[in-house]
């Protein structure tokens, strides 16, 4: 009964107690990075300024109408009467409205280059985009993982100082009795004393990586899960490369500013060519009543223009021959960078496998280390030292696995991999294509417009 008894009221105290938060994973805390990221943000916020130099782009192409309505007052005063003009002082008001609209009919084809220029702009800044969308989220892994190290440090620095505790009521009562000498209680006190400072250091690094976790993910943590599996790698450096040379974002990028600025060639030798626009309007004296309509055509040739046409032909060349140069030096860099990332991660697997060994080394020495001293073989400051070993071997492989996981990610990252669709995270992600398509043909004020504004709500929202 008594048992009967004990069960039930442990059954009623966990129905009553609040119910646990649940762990927050590293898949959770990607999401809220990427939800919440201030810096995905901005650069949104410039890839849709880059959509509307597309649309400005479009909207050269078309006519341009203006109206000008103009009214004036003018007081004639004529004292000194001549042959033709009698003496005269009297009011004259006058007002037109007037209607015109222009267009270029052919400037060697300027208007749609700079259509296609403006467009691998925005093809560029789409996969600049991406690339801070990978610092984003390698922010988010790190600031994970260091924040759950930070844990563990500050976990094994409160076991040290249990242990040191221990070892220092030990040696007082060692000392009570004549076995050892106030030196071992001394030395003991001093080593309680370090692991204690060591141990409010670790606490103010933890209280460092709880920062860093709000900065990246945009909340303070609660309670953190275990880390997941981490996501495959190719299998060797030259494949992780040859992925990195495809698609990463970074060389995507400078390909379409060398794209863009083949097109800023083209348009620089439009310069030396002739073009021709039309114009139309209609015209109306509201005094008068009177009223015109016409129609003309222009053709433009610069003839002499001090240079400048000819100068800014070159500084395109010299652009392009800069995004070309550009582009193979991204490429070397990317390249580097998978190199230094893939051997960041050998030498945190190398330091695993180390700190193993190390960790059941400083093991046995501890315990044998203990053991004679309780027999008298050793001193207190040997035992004390041991520990030590022990701790800095175990804080050690902690750090080992830590700078492993980041480094795996942190592979993705240089393959140009990090990113929220490759990792599965199932977050509703930033449409580049959206925006653009609503604005590619320059809308006003028309339905088009309309499912403007909805886009922008949206975003605002």
């Amino acid at each position: 009964m008594r048992k009967i008894v004990r069960i039930v009221g442990l059954v009623a105290g966990l129905m009553a107690a609040p119910a646990m938060a649940p762990a927050e994973t590293l898949a959770d805390a990607l999401v809220a990075a990427y939800k919440t990221s201030h810096l995905l943000d901005q650069n949104q916020a410039l890839l849709r300024a880059a959509d509307e130099d597309a649309a400005i782009a479009v909207a050269k192409l078309r006519p341009v109408v203006d109206f000008v309505a103009q009214g004036g007052w003018v007081k004639y005063n004529n004292d000194a009467p001549t042959a033709s003009l009698p003496t005269a002082n009297f009011d004259a008001f006058s007002s037109s409205m007037s209607v015109t609209a222009s267009v270029v009919i052919w400037a060697g084809g300027r208007g749609k280059l700079q259509t296609e220029a403006a467009k691998e702009s925005v093809l560029a800044t789409r996969s600049a985009l991406v690339q801070v969308e990978q610092q984003v989220l390698l922010q988010a892994v790190s600031a994970y993982v260091n924040l759950g190290l930070a844990q563990e440090i500050v976990g094994l620095r409160e076991s040290n100082v249990r242990v040191i505790t221990r070892e220092l009521r030990a040696a007082k009562d060692r000392f009570d009795v004549g076995e050892i000498t106030q030196t071992d209680v001394s030395q003991a006190e001093a080593a309680l004393a370090a692991a204690q400072a060591n141990l409010a250091a670790a606490q103010g690094q933890l209280m460092v990586a709880r920062e860093a976790y709000k900065a990246a993910i945009g909340h303070y943590p609660a309670r953190l899960s275990g880390l997941p599996k981490t996501p495959a790698l190719p299998k060797s450096l030259d494949e992780a490369k040859q992925v990195a040379r495809r698609g990463h974002p970074s060389i995507i990028q400078v390909q379409h500013q060398v794209k863009a600025a083949e097109h800023g060639v083209s348009i620089a030798k439009t310069a030396f060519g002739p073009t021709v626009s039309g114009s139309a309007g209609v015209n109306q004296n509201l005094d008068s009543g009177l009223g015109n309509f016409s129609v003309g055509i222009q053709l433009n040739q610069t003839l002499y223009a001090g240079g400048a046409n000819a100068a800014t032909y070159r500084q395109a060349l010299a652009n392009k021959d800069a995004a070309s140069a550009g582009l193979m030096q991204t490429t070397v860099s990317v390249e580097q960078n998978v190199g230094i990332a893939w051997a960041s991660m050998a030498v945190a697997n190398a330091s695993i496998d180390a700190s193993r060994k190390q960790i059941a080394a400083a093991q046995r020495a501890f315990d044998g280390v203990r053991e004679e001293a309780t027999l008298g073989a050793r001193t207190t400051l040997d035992v004390l030292n041991a520990e030590q070993d022990l701790l800095s071997a175990r804080a050690s492989r902690l750090e080992a696995e830590a700078n492993r996981y980041i480094g795996i990610y942190n592979v993705l990252a240089s393959m140009g991999l990090l990113t929220a669709e490759h990792l599965k995270l199932g977050v509703p992600s930033y449409d580049p294509e959206a925006y653009y398509n609503a604005v590619k043909q320059a809308p006003a004020h028309s339905k088009q417009g309309k499912a403007l504004d909805r886009i922008l709500k949206t975003i605002g929202d």
